[in-house]
């Protein structure tokens, strides 16, 4: 594990293998270890980066105010302490948005980007009556007592958490901090990133399970829309956590991808 300290808080990554460099940033809820098939299966052809983000896993606690912008800057201050050069870089639902994020303030540090099963905020990319609800139920979660804060999403998986994950799921949701979430799905439910997808202009993958529940393939359509010349893989069969739920399909996409734009 690395650590490097930007605005004020120390962010831990884990790094991986050899070659190209690929920065993986997980969803809200969650940590770098979701990452762990795609980090092992792929360092036999690149370095694999999964940082915590502010405030989850190994890294500090998330400071008064840290807005989406901060959350970007934190990452751009991993890829630069990896070094050197741009590097593909992948989000993951609220990860994919914090990537875009990095884009709009870092073009610079990024040579391709996967979008999965991701969003341009909540507000941008959801109806606002859904947006509302799902800021309710954030709402009613972080208000139950903190022996009884589930910080399982609704909708997250097609056929429930797969089976051979159920540890490392149930390590990352005993690690949840509710501050952490909450500032995470508020920071979502305000974001708009889409005056930024027609900006893109480096390779861009979308990946997205067909029975994504969160961010249904109505958003992917809007994403490839929206960035030129992106491309749009799908994933049969599965939901929102998509590398969870089919890695080895996950994987030999991100592999594919990857290698073509290295």
């Amino acid at each position: 594990m690395a650590v490097v300290r930007v605005g004020g808080v120390d962010v831990a990554y884990t790094r991986t293998g050899r070659g190209p460099v690929l920065v993986l940033a997980h969803g809200a809820g969650a940590d770098g270890r979701m990452w762990q098939p795609q980090a092992e299966a792929l360092a036999d052809e690149f370095t694999v980066v999964a940082w915590d983000e502010p405030g989850s896993g190994r890294s500090g606690a998330l400071p008064a105010g840290f807005g989406l912008a901060d959350f970007a800057h934190a990452l751009a201050a991993v890829i630069e302490d990896v070094g050197p050069g741009p590097a593909q870089v992948a989000g993951l639902s609220w990860g994919g948005t914090v990537v875009l994020e990095l884009y709009r303030w870092r073009p610079d540090l990024v040579r391709s980007l996967l979008m999965v099963d991701t969003y341009a905020g909540w507000k941008g990319s959801l109806p606002p009556e859904e947006v509302a609800a799902r800021v309710e139920g954030a709402r009613r979660m972080l208000a139950a007592p903190r022996e009884e804060f589930d910080p399982t999403l609704p909708g997250l998986y097609a056929d429930g958490p797969p089976e051979r994950f159920a540890a490392l799921l149930e390590a990352m949701n005993r690690d949840v901090r509710p501050e952490t979430m909450g500032a995470q799905l508020s920071l979502m439910a305000e974001a708009d990133e889409t005056d930024l997808l027609p900006r893109i202009t480096v390779p861009t993958l979308l990946l997205w399970g067909e029975r994504d529940a969160r961010s249904p393939l109505e958003v992917a359509h809007a994403f490839q829309d929206a960035i030129p010349h992106a491309e749009l893989v799908v994933i049969p069969a599965v939901g929102h956590v998509s590398n969870l739920e089919a890695p080895e399909a996950f994987t030999a996409a991100v592999r594919a991808f990857c290698r073509a734009h290295a």
